[in-house]
């Protein structure tokens, strides 16, 4: 009589029990590669936003001493670009560009939405249009003009979305500083800060 006991499971039973484990391993492995990749290199990443150019357009300015009364047009056309640095492609939604003169709203262009491929820069072309009637009601307009030059400020607000395995959110924010001084119809002192939220 033997003292060790053999295995009495048929072979085609340890087979299946070993293919079984393969399997098992092999989705295991698969599921940590995927996590491992959507972790680091598809992780979202922020869109780059740069405003790589401010011109004033169409520029026009009068004043009217005896009524104490400012007329004006321009429009500032600016060119921002979004590059989008993710391995898949970077929807946003319809926002609005705004151009503001001491907080209040003085002019704004619609911005379409649309969609930046992955790893592309996109340029959009944008031009602001002074409201010259919502500066009526400020009472510092008037002073500021007479001075020479008027401080304005660009504000564009990107929403959008990328899609990795499922949808993340992204805004990317872009204001603008800028002075337009109005003897000569140029634009000084122009200084642009950027933010995302992911």
């Amino acid at each position: 009589m033997g003292t060790g006991s053999p295995d009495r499971r048929p072979p085609r039973r340890r087979r299946k029990c070993a293919a079984y484990l393969w399997v098992v391993a092999a989705v295991v492995g698969l599921g940590l590669l995927f996590l491992i990749l959507a972790l680091t290199v598809f992780k979202p990443k922020h869109p780059v936003t740069a405003v790589t150019s401010i011109t004033l357009a169409d520029f026009a300015s009068s004043l009217d001493i005896l009524k104490r009364r400012v007329h004006m047009n321009f429009t500032l056309d600016v060119q921002l670009t979004v590059q989008n640095p993710n391995w898949v492609g970077l929807k946003y939604t319809n926002t609005t560009a705004v151009l503001r003169y001491r907080g209040n709203d003085a002019g704004e262009v619609p911005v379409p939405a649309g969609e930046i491929g992955a790893r592309e820069t996109r340029t959009l072309n944008l031009s602001l249009a002074l409201m010259a009637d919502r500066l009526l009601a400020d009472s510092e307009f008037y002073p500021n003009a007479i001075s020479g030059t008027l401080h304005f400020q660009t504000f564009v607000r990107l929403p959008g979305k990328v899609r990795i395995v499922f949808d993340v959110h992204v805004v990317a924010y872009s204001t603008c500083d800028l002075d337009i001084h109005l003897p000569t119809a140029t634009i000084s002192n122009k200084t642009c800060h950027y933010k995302t939220k992911l």
